[in-house]
């Protein structure tokens, strides 16, 4: 990749030359083809590349170029399937030489992909439909050098900013991948899961099958949706009952089980249309909070909700962001950014998100943020993965053109 992205600057700087411009060494380095090869070379290195990739794009996109969010943006959504070869030496290890035999109608075609694995659909020994999530070869062992290149690749560019201190979020993504890594580990998080929504009409969860679930293979059963993107066809207010439903279960995941499936990729949600339930999927990316945060986040959310700002702006410095000095500027700054993001939180009423331009109040004060380049510091982990949730639950309703109460579902909580 090095090779091709210097080979690409070259061409570029020998193009300005000629047009009479006097090339600049960044211009050069983030042309579209450039960005193109660098994401290309991160999509096939799956895993690492792809978590830091998600951690990066959600949670630092307003101060990072553009090309460089457009390339983390594609590695959310762009995985590439194992060879044939991989695949069958992966179920080899797991089921033995015989494994197919085991299976009826294994469909070598993966459903889906994602960062750290692939779905493949087929029928238990006992008959049931189900399906495998099937990991990729090598992750487990090389996700910690993986994380380590990565970073190096991304500072060596210059494609991040040189005051922001990403090493805390690189060493929680080391931690949380070998998590994912773990598909006994998942399949944990998936049954507690089913068992607190087992009386809950609005939800289905897949069940774990523990007998021919392995390490690197996680069998469950198959529970049919379609992408929860379609229900936006529904009327406003089914959309705004799984919206809410949504975000509730986000707020309960917090605040009762301190336990928070922290990935809010759309994929991991589906809506059945014959019974009117959401589907949930994917559990990997499941965290736990510590009490402590979990406490402080209350009073955060308390204080927003009561429009007390010296408030809020103490809790979220014991929650552990750096909110600058008292009557500074940058206090100010970082204030309005919880306003903004808070905003349905402290609206009374059904919050229109249809109606809403906080994103764009949002990027423009991420925009205003760079300005303070000497206070910039990593935001604490646990807020980072929450508020990645809670930012990815209001992209969805917005997207869905959703109208929900946000405040009179927090409530119940505090």
């Amino acid at each position: 990749m090095a090779g091709g992205v210097a080979g690409g600057m070259i061409a570029e700087g020998t193009r300005q030359l000629k047009a009479g411009k006097r090339p600049r060494a960044r211009d050069m380095l983030l042309t579209p083809g450039n960005a193109r090869r660098v994401a290309d070379q991160l999509a096939t290195m799956r895993g690492a590349a792809m978590k830091v990739g998600q951690i990066l794009s959600m949670d630092t996109g307003d101060f990072l170029p553009r090309e460089l969010a457009d390339i983390l943006a594609r590695l959310r959504s762009d995985a590439r399937y194992m060879p044939p070869n991989q695949l069958n030496a992966v179920m080899t290890e797991a089921y033995g030489e015989e494994w197919e035999a085991m299976f009826y109608g294994f469909e070598h075609k993966p459903l889906a992909a994602a960062s750290i694995g692939q779905v493949h659909r087929t029928v238990s020994p006992d008959g049931r439909e189900i399906v495998l999530k099937v990991q990729y070869p090598g992750i487990a062992n090389s996700i910690d050098a993986d994380v380590d290149n990565i970073a190096s690749l991304l500072n060596i560019s210059g494609l991040l900013p040189a005051e922001l201190e990403i090493q805390p979020l690189l060493e929680d993504a080391k931690a949380q991948l070998h998590d994912e890594a773990d598909y006994h580990k998942e399949a944990e998080f998936l049954a507690a899961f089913g068992e607190l929504l087992a009386d809950d009409e609005r939800f289905v969860v897949p069940e774990v099958i523990p007998d021919i679930t392995r390490k690197t293979v996680l069998a469950m059963t198959y529970v049919e949706g379609e992408p929860i993107e379609t229900i936006a066809t529904l009327p406003q207010a089914d959309r705004d009952a799984v919206m809410t439903a949504l975000v509730e279960l986000m707020f309960r995941e917090l605040f009762e089980l301190r336990m928070v499936q922290t990935d809010p990729n759309f994929a991991n949600y589906q809506y059945n249309r014959r019974s009117g339930k959401i589907v949930l999927l994917d559990f990997g990316a499941t965290r736990r909070f510590k009490a402590g945060f979990v406490n402080n986040y209350r009073s955060l959310a308390k204080a927003a909700i009561a429009g007390n700002e010296k408030r809020l702006l103490a809790a979220a410095e014991k929650v552990g962001y750096a909110v600058g000095d008292e009557d500074s500027e940058y206090r100010e700054m970082i204030l309005a950014l919880f306003l903004v993001a808070l905003e349905p939180l402290q609206h009374e009423g059904p919050y229109d998100f249809a109606a809403s331009d906080m994103a764009a109040r949002m990027s423009q004060l991420g925009e205003d943020v760079t300005r303070f380049k000497d206070f910039w510091k990593a935001p604490p982990t646990d807020a980072v993965y929450f508020h990645r949730k809670l930012g990815g639950m209001f992209m969805l309703a917005s997207r869905l053109k959703a109208r929900v109460d946000v405040q009179q579902l927090l409530r119940q909580f505090l």
